[in-house]
């Protein structure tokens, strides 16, 4: 039996097709996916103003000194955060939201509060799977 191939999509010139593996958005969705861009994300946008490495740091357990650098100078090249380097002793370097970085933090936010706000009935839902599991 010989099926045939689906036929590519069709892509505009200068778009993104996110469900094809080489594509680029593909590689953006993996970035902003990452647990500790949505965590550093979501405490530069909450706090409003620049903010300082250790300020951030405090602010999301759990975040190693190495994390938190590759994090923040990843969403730099990204051009999500701004890195300001004021020359006094001791240098002093902020971090804020581009405008590209505050709408990524709106739709970051938003999957926070739901998160948050859903927490209970997926552990609920997890439980009645798991139930589930253990009596077949």
């Amino acid at each position: 039996m010989t099926t045939k191939a689906k036929p590519a999509r069709k892509v505009e010139p200068g778009t993104y097709e996110a469900y094809m593996h080489d594509c680029p958005a593909v590689a953006l969705l993996s970035t902003i996916s990452n647990r500790w861009v949505s965590l550093t994300m979501c405490t530069l946008g909450a706090n409003g103003d620049a903010m300082r490495y250790s300020h951030i740091s405090r602010e999301i357990p759990g975040v190693s000194q190495k994390m938190l650098t590759q994090t923040l100078r990843m969403l730099e090249r990204d051009g999500m955060v701004k890195r300001t380097v004021t020359p006094t002793v001791p240098v002093r370097v902020d971090y804020e939201l581009t405008p590209l970085g505050q709408g990524l933090y709106a739709l970051l936010s938003r999957v926070r509060d739901w998160a948050a706000d859903k927490t209970d009935e997926v552990d609920a839902a997890r439980a009645h799977y798991d139930t589930r599991q253990t009596d077949q």
